[in-house]
């Protein structure tokens, strides 16, 4: 099941709390004594500095997927809507403060700690950091930038969120799916959990057939919302199917579309399989998948811009554009994103 460690930084005694639910997050993933000192560093760090800079924000400890298989690491996200960093290369460098009482060393400290650590900042709306820490034999499949990852942000702090997001790549072609498990709590996180195992061992085949056997996979659950997209970048061709409430942006020749899902519930009822819409897939586009979480008049617009960032940075920011400090969630959030594997200036990732 999806398992979140998340903390409200509203101030200085939530930077323990974070740091202690960055130490069970690694226990959990299974890291060892080094790699979990160095996870709890940069928790603190984190939340430190949303709580110096900020005026606090949001901490998510999580287990996150590596994109081509089943290795697993440690992801930490914090997210606020401060004012920003104007200048995020100088502000990773050793030295640098923006505090009196700063020794300087904070995102730099995060930056060699991580096996991978990216941060993105708008002024006047906020930033994000994400750091990846992962086990010795799987570190290199981490250190860089991934075109697939997310985010699950659970209703009210729960420890478990109802929905799931997985992925995998088999026979060059990648499947990204997302499911919200109806309600909330362990139930939801069953039926949702249910959908991403199936995923994870049948990669490769079309999105309608993984549906159709997810329903017969989650009738004895809850059941859920689904949106699953093959993504074939040899063919140029991204294949999207939907059943329920799960939202699918995507962004394809030089504008955003919504992709549409039929009503149903995976797992209840006869369900009739969608129709397979097919879009092109080129270097620059983006697909945004997201449950219900998110505010219902949430746009796009400007995320394009992103893509040159680590999809899970990308989703962070997604999640912290489409709502606002104040504004309290109103059902479990994930969002998942995929992007292109070659840059649009023709670089790989």
């Amino acid at each position: 099941m999806t398992e979140v460690w998340e903390i409200a930084v509203t101030d200085t005694s939530r930077i323990r709390d974070a740091a202690r639910a960055a130490s069970e997050a690694a226990r959990v993933v299974g890291l060892d004594a080094s790699r979990t000192a160095a996870a709890v560093l940069t928790a603190s760090e984190l939340a430190t500095n949303m709580c110096r800079y900020a005026g606090g924000g949001r901490f998510l400890a999580e287990t996150a997927r590596e994109p081509w298989g089943a290795s697993r690491a440690l992801q930490l996200v914090a997210l606020d809507h401060g004012p920003g960093i104007e200048n995020v290369p100088r502000a990773l460098t050793d030295g640098f403060t923006g505090h009196p009482d700063s020794l300087g060393t904070g995102l730099g400290a995060c930056l060699r700690a991580a096996d991978f650590f990216e941060v993105q900042s708008s002024p006047g709306r906020g930033t994000v950091a994400v750091a990846r820490f992962a086990l010795p034999t799987d570190r290199e499949r981490f250190t860089g930038p991934t075109v697939t990852g997310g985010l699950h942000v659970p209703l009210n702090g729960a420890a478990l969120s109802g929905d799931a997001l997985a992925f995998r790549n088999d026979r060059g072609r990648r499947t990204v799916m997302l499911a919200d498990g109806l309600g909330h709590g362990a139930a939801a996180a069953q039926a949702s959990e249910l959908a991403a195992r199936l995923v994870l061992g049948r990669g490769g085949d079309p999105p309608e057939t993984l549906l159709r056997d997810m329903h017969e996979a989650l009738r004895r659950s809850r059941g859920a919302a689904v949106a699953v997209a093959d993504i074939d970048e040899s063919h140029r061709r991204l294949t999207f199917c939907g059943v329920g409430n799960v939202g699918a942006r995507l962004y394809h020749g030089g504008r955003w579309r919504t992709l549409t899902s039929r009503p149903g519930i995976v797992g209840a009822f006869a369900l009739r399989t969608p129709s397979p819409q097919r879009h092109g897939w080129e270097p620059g586009d983006m697909l945004v998948l997201h449950t219900d979480g998110l505010p219902s008049r949430w746009t796009p617009d400007g995320v394009e811009r992103l893509v040159a960032h680590d999809a899970a940075v990308i989703a962070a920011v997604v999640f912290r554009d489409a709502g606002s400090a104040a504004r309290p969630l109103r059902d479990d959030t994930g969002v998942a994103v995929a992007t292109h594997t070659v840059r649009p200036d023709g670089g790989d990732r």
